[in-house]
């Protein structure tokens, strides 16, 4: 007497024992193998091995047909459906007949599912690799697709511009005040602490050389010219690309894959004056006033450097950046820093436009929102600088 979950397979009456299995083998008899099936059959408990079966239906002893008898199963589950297959399978390979009516209905049904559709060949194998010209001939294709989309967008939201100097433009002056305040004061610690530390930077680089030849003063020359021209725009811009146009690629990417944007969509609403008209303007509002709070702390980092460590007086640094810079120097850098707003956002804009419907594309368009954003930054200033330089700015 074997306890009640002890599976057993019996294949009339000769014994093999096993620790969890009862195999047995005798003669066929008219050429029929009857398999008895009894115990619980479910995953957890472990299953059975069809290989003594396989071996027996695959041996030279003529079979023809095979039976099932599981009037002794107490519980089953999928793990006996996956048992019976694969024994089937082999039946089938060695075309041999099989007997279903002794098998619970529930296991005929899910039996004839299983078998319903027959594999296709060729389903299991293998995937090919593609040749580097295929993959280079599908990456250019892309690129000139997203070169279209984004030519595509840059256009739509020249046309809303447009609408919005005509007073045509419909969005909620809420949204458009609650873009400047998280723009804007939300973003200044970040700021302070990011100018402040490259100004001091920029005093100890100038510093390096300068000393060298006792012109330590002019490292407020350095520092402020630096500040005001380049860096104080070039690292507010680079900051609001990874803080803001990383937010808008999030938030219009979460909007795209709720259908919030179709929704705008099918009520008669732009998305580009609903949603990224309020942004854009928002950026290039703040995006001179974070650029010129930057000059100001990262020309208190490089004299907190002149006045602690170089040994130059408060007044006298303070007298040497003010000779040296001129408000040409700071509308130079406040218009780049328009420029700048602009690109980021809409870098997050067009990033968040163009995402997928997955939680995961959200991430991805926020991640290409901030490098397209960096992207944009660094060309632009390029292009810029050579501008000013051929203009005699």
């Amino acid at each position: 007497m074997y306890l009640p979950r002890l599976k057993t397979i019996f294949i009339s009456a000769m014994v093999q024992p096993s620790e969890h299995t009862k195999i047995s083998f005798s003669s066929p008899a008219n050429n029929t193998l009857l398999i008895n099936l009894s115990g619980i059959w479910k995953l957890q408990d472990g299953l059975p091995s069809a290989t003594d079966i396989q071996r027996k239906l695959e041996s030279g002893t003529p079979i023809r047909q095979v039976k099932f008898e599981a009037k002794e199963i107490v519980q089953w589950d999928t793990s006996l459906v996956t048992f019976l297959l694969k024994v089937l399978d082999t039946c089938q390979r060695r075309s041999i007949t099989v007997d279903h009516s002794g098998l619970p209905e529930g296991v005929q049904r899910l039996l004839r599912l299983a078998t319903a559709v027959p594999e296709r060949k060729g389903a299991k194998r293998t995937a090919t690799k593609e040749s580097w010209i295929s993959q280079f001939g599908k990456r250019t294709i892309n690129s000139f697709s997203g070169a279209r989309e984004m030519v595509t967008f840059l256009g739509e939201a020249f046309l809303t511009f447009l609408k919005f100097f005509r007073g045509k433009a419909r969005f909620r002056r809420t949204d458009f005040t609650l873009t400047i305040q998280e723009c804007g004061p939300q973003a200044l610690p970040i700021i302070t602490l990011i100018s402040f530390l490259i100004g001091l930077i920029l005093a100890f680089v100038g510093a390096v050389q300068l000393l060298q030849f006792g012109a330590q003063i002019y490292v407020a020359n350095l520092v402020g010219l630096g500040m005001a021209r380049e860096m104080g725009a070039m690292m507010t811009a680079i900051i609001m690309a990874g803080r803001t146009g990383a937010a808008f690629a999030a938030q219009l990417g979460t909007m795209r894959v709720n259908q919030e944007i179709d929704a705008l969509t099918t009520m008669g609403f732009s998305p580009m004056e609903f949603l990224v008209l309020p942004r854009m303007l928002a950026l290039m509002v703040m995006m001179p006033l974070l650029c010129l709070y930057s000059d100001l702390w990262g020309l208190l980092g490089g004299w907190f450097v002149g006045v602690t460590m170089l040994d130059l007086g408060a007044v006298q640094y303070l007298k040497q950046t003010q000779e040296a810079i001129t408000i040409m120097d700071f509308s130079v850098g406040l218009f780049k820093s328009v420029v700048f707003g602009v690109l980021v956002a809409i870098a997050g804009c067009l990033r968040g436009m163009q995402c997928g419907n997955s939680s995961s594309a959200v991430g991805l368009a926020a991640t290409s929102a901030v490098v397209t954003g960096i992207v944009f930054i660094v060309v632009s200033d390029s292009l810029l600088t050579v501008l000013y330089d051929v203009l005699g700015i």
